[in-house]
């Protein structure tokens, strides 16, 4: 067996291989809630193959959208929209499902990116007031946000902890926590972005205050056998800003209360950073926490095929693999990986006769279904 397709578990999760599908926004709610589109969209990467599904990221509060097209959790009208959808994909896969949730901070209030992605200000239809760790602006031109006081702090905190409690009505097998991609929980650990003078400004120490505050609330507010993790940037890929060896100490925190795993992206919160992209360019990152802690790593970020997968885990660089843009332009991309590395994989029985002659053990035994 590959390592790619041999189960794991994190948490108190059983996956039957590490290939992850990573949340990816698909700017297609109205007022947060789903619409058709999701129920084809994550109704076609459940049939993929794949272990875990993250749903993407799901606002907390209203003004935590990145656009106004965003999925949300806010409120129980989230959950029932979600219910037919989360019921389809139980109903015809055996692929457990995760929510990411989050809150975009002073990203958000920006169009969706097939319209530019521009920020929205505040007095324009689609637009509202931002706010954020400290009243400093994204980027240059763009909405300053308003710097959060202790009731804005409490208020989203308990927009995780409800969205949580939803997301476990819901089912789901797992919780993931945005702390990655300049958004919120992100803002406050980089020093970029966080100014405060306060008990959650300064010292690294401060600065991850927050975040391990809000991770800790929503791992008490649903049962232990539920598993949560959070998503991090590594490295804001701009000198002073945040880094790995902070991203270490973070994990280790993040370890201490419980976390189930940790899922290792990197930039996001500066215009000015500068990304090196390249063939799996995260890796090294989810590499060195995966060595300091024994927290269960997914790695992510420009993994394309197969065998570069594998030797990454061979490696013992990450326990799991992300996929994103891979997935959408191929969403049968683990079943070609189970082809090429001699492996089998999960399908529906509708679609058994599909594999070619040369793979035919790719489904296991489906000689039932060869009429």
């Amino acid at each position: 067996m590959s390592k790619l397709f041999s189960p794991t578990i994190i948490g108190s999760l059983e996956l039957s291989n590490r290939i992850v599908i990573a949340p990816m926004c698909q700017y297609s709610a109205v007022d947060g809630l789903p619409t058709d589109w999701h129920t084809i969209h994550l109704g076609t990467l459940a049939l993929s193959g794949a272990a875990l599904l993250i749903i993407e990221a799901s606002a907390v509060t209203p003004e935590g959208r990145i656009t106004p097209n965003d999925l949300g959790l806010w409120s129980d009208a989230h959950l029932e929209a979600l219910k037919p959808v989360i019921a389809a994909i139980r109903h015809h896969a055996p692929i457990k499902v995760a929510v990411q949730l989050s809150h975009a901070g002073r990203k958000a209030s920006s169009e969706v990116p097939w319209e530019g992605g521009a920020n929205i200000a505040p007095d324009q239809p689609r637009g509202w007031q931002t706010v954020a760790p400290s009243n400093v602006a994204h980027a240059d031109g763009e909405t300053v946000p308003l710097a959060l006081d202790r009731d804005g702090l409490e208020r989203i905190k308990t927009g995780f902890v409800d969205a949580a409690r939803r997301a476990h009505a819901l089912g789901l097998d797992a919780i993931e926590l945005h702390a990655a991609h300049g958004y919120l929980l992100h803002q406050f650990l980089s020093p970029l972005a966080n100014k405060r003078d306060d008990e959650y400004g300064g010292a690294l120490e401060n600065r991850m205050r927050y975040p391990l505050e809000v991770f800790s609330a929503v791992r008490a507010a649903v049962p232990r056998e539920m598993t949560v993790g959070m998503r991090i940037s590594a490295t804001d890929w701009v000198d002073g800003g945040w880094d790995l060896a902070q991203s270490v100490a973070f994990a280790k925190e993040l370890e201490r209360l419980g976390c189930d795993f940790i899922h290792v992206s990197s930039g996001g919160v500066s215009p000015a950073q500068q990304i090196p992209v390249g063939p799996g360019y995260q890796i090294d990152f989810a590499a060195r926490i995966k060595a300091d802690t024994s927290l269960p790593t997914i790695g992510v970020g420009l993994i394309t095929e197969a065998q570069q997968a594998e030797d990454i885990l061979q490696q013992g660089q990450a326990d799991m693999i992300a996929l994103a843009r891979a997935m959408l332009y191929d969403p049968r991309w683990p079943w070609h990986a189970a082809a090429e590395l001699g492996d089998q994989v999960v399908a529906p029985p509708q679609y058994w006769r599909s594999q070619p002659r040369e793979h035919k053990a790719l489904f296991g035994d489906t000689r039932l279904g060869q009429r």
